[in-house]
């Protein structure tokens, strides 16, 4: 379990990292621009509010569905948290996975993936309405199958620290390490706007689900990767990021004539709702707000 320093700690390496990426990308002719650094604190900034706001909702669900666990397991027991680390990579694949593949859910996971620039401060450009969308429900079983709610809330944080670490071009290839863990070439791709790179790699710490289900795709040598969404959002107005899909959407449901076109605009694979767009499209057709 996290202790009370472990948050400052953590922040300290946030910082510590990040000034040691911005030096090498200088030194390395990369760049770095200070208008999406800026763009990331401010919407990480909205999220921490937002979560602030609701996140007792989604503690109140895990703990009354947990109520309902016919087993539970032991908190002081190592083997629930290699299981419990296990089960929620399982739970997280398929969370992540639907945020690209289900319009209600890309809604805010879509802003995640605007940065045009891959840093390590990118890791917090989160949507502000995950509680909205409800992108968490998927782990609800988690607390049925006897999860204690603070076992899932901590291998979650666990989960997405490692995750900070992915968000960089300063890390090649890891060897035999890319067989078993999401690795920064791994992410790398997942943030890509190329064809080829679409809608893959949904993995947290481990890509083995990716590699098991049909999704993982390898960086390669010849496609660099092109980050952001494919129509690129170019503002750095913190607003504008976190709501630019939701117009998206709004727009797109003031178009519906029937209940079917709504029922898929609001539920259906965004790639194929997306304007001009050929079916197998990716889910990141975001036509940018200024």
């Amino acid at each position: 379990m996290l202790t009370d320093q472990a948050p400052v700690t953590f922040l300290l390496v946030v910082a510590l990292f990040a000034l040691a990426e911005f030096a090498w990308r200088r030194r390395s002719g990369r760049g770095y621009s200070l208008g999406a650094l800026g763009a990331n604190l401010g919407v990480m900034m909205g999220q921490f509010v937002s979560r602030f706001i609701t996140g007792g909702l989604v503690t109140g669900a895990m703990f009354a569905v947990f109520a309902f666990a016919p087993v539970e397991w032991a908190m002081g027991d190592w083997r629930t948290w290699v299981a419990g680390f296990f089960v929620l990579e399982f739970f997280y694949y398929w969370q992540h996975r639907f945020s690209h593949t289900i319009r209600w859910l890309w809604t805010s996971h879509a802003v995640h993936h605007s940065p045009n620039e891959f840093t390590l401060p990118a890791a917090f450009r989160l949507g502000w309405t995950g509680t909205i969308s409800g992108g968490w429900v998927v782990l609800l079983p988690m607390a049925l199958m006897g999860f204690h709610p603070v076992v899932i809330a901590t291998l979650i944080a666990v989960n997405l620290r490692y995750q900070y670490f992915l968000h960089t071009e300063a890390v090649g290839k890891l060897g035999v390490l890319e067989w078993v863990f999401n690795t920064p070439s791994h992410h790398r791709v997942h943030h890509g706007s190329n064809p080829a790179y679409l809608d893959t790699n949904f993995g947290g710490v481990l890509i083995v689900f990716d590699r098991l289900f049909g999704t993982f795709v390898e960086e390669r040598d010849d496609e660099p990767v092109r980050y952001g969404l494919t129509t690129p959002v170019t503002s750095n107005n913190p607003f504008v990021i976190a709501f630019h899909e939701w117009a998206n959407l709004w727009r797109d449901l003031g178009q519906v004539r029937s209940a079917r076109s709504a029922w898929r605009a609001l539920f259906g694979r965004p790639s194929d709702l997306a304007r001009g767009a050929p079916p197998d499209a990716a889910c990141r057709q975001a036509p940018a707000l200024t």
